[in-house]
C-alpha cells in the first residue's frame, strides 16, 4: 500500500480569501480516495471544450499524493483531453451556427471572443497542425483551439494526431516530474504555493496576450 502524506489531512484553518489554498488542499485529498482518477478524467475531458480550469491543477497534486501512479494519471488525463478535444471539434463543426452568439456573449472572459476566433482561423489557413500542437502543449486556450478547428473544418486526422502528441507530452511531462521528484519538491510547493499560483495565472494570461499579439 502506498504511503501518502496529504496536505488535506487535518489542514489548518484558513481565511476565506485563501480560496486557492483551500482548493489545493481539497484537490490533493483525491489521491487518497477512489475518485481521484475519475475526477481527473472528467476535468480533463471538460477543459478541452468548455470548462475553464486546466487539468494540471489536479494532475500535479494527485501525482504528489500517489507518485507511483504517475503513469496512470498522465494516461487518463491525456486520453480524456483528446476525447474532449474531439467534442470541441464537433461543437465547432455542427453546433456553432446555433450557439456561437450565446457563447461570444457570455463566455468571452474564457477566450471565446470574435477576435480570438478570427485569429485562430487565419492561423489554420497556413499552420493547422502546428496551431493545434502549440495550443495543446502551452497555456494557450486549448478549448478555443478545438472549437475553432471544427469551425474551420481542418483535417480531422491531423487534429487528433496533433492533440494526442501535444496533450500527452504536456501531461506525461508534468506527471513524470512530480512522480520522479514529487516528495523532494513537495516542501517547496507547500512553502511557495501562493507564488506558484501567481505564476500559473501569469502564464495563462500570457497565453491570451499572445493571441492579441499575433492576430
Amino acid at each position: 500500500m502506498e504511503q501518502t502524506q496529504s496536505a488535506s489531512a487535518n489542514p489548518p484553518s484558513l481565511p476565506w480569501w485563501h480560496w486557492h489554498r483551500r482548493l489545493y488542499n481539497w484537490v490533493i485529498h483525491f489521491a487518497e480516495t477512489p475518485h481521484g482518477e475519475k475526477a481527473l478524467f472528467l476535468l480533463s475531458f471538460a477543459e478541452s471544450s468548455f470548462f475553464p480550469i486546466p487539468p494540471d491543477v489536479l494532475l500535479a497534486p494527485l501525482t504528489l499524493g500517489a507518485p507511483r501512479k504517475w503513469f496512470r494519471f498522465a494516461l487518463s488525463c491525456s486520453i480524456a483531453s483528446v476525447l474532449g478535444g474531439i467534442l470541441g471539434y464537433a461543437i465547432g463543426m455542427f453546433l456553432w451556427s446555433s450557439i456561437g452568439g450565446w457563447v461570444m456573449t457570455h463566455l468571452a472572459p474564457l477566450g471565446f471572443t470574435e477576435a480570438n476566433f478570427a485569429a485562430f482561423q487565419r492561423w489554420y489557413d497556413r499552420y493547422d497542425f502546428w496551431i493545434v500542437f502549440t495550443c495543446g502543449f502551452t497555456p494557450l486556450p486549448y478549448k478555443v483551439c478545438t472549437i475553432t478547428a471544427g469551425i474551420a473544418q481542418i483535417n480531422f486526422a491531423g487534429f487528433v494526431i496533433a492533440s494526442l502528441i501535444s496533450r500527452s507530452a504536456r501531461f506525461f511531462l508534468i506527471a513524470g516530474l512530480f512522480g520522479w521528484k514529487g516528495q523532494a519538491i513537495r516542501p517547496f510547493i507547500e512553502k511557495y504555493f501562493n507564488w506558484l499560483s501567481l505564476a500559473f495565472i501569469i502564464l495563462l494570461a500570457g497565453g491570451f496576450a499572445a493571441l492579441k499579439l499575433f492576430r
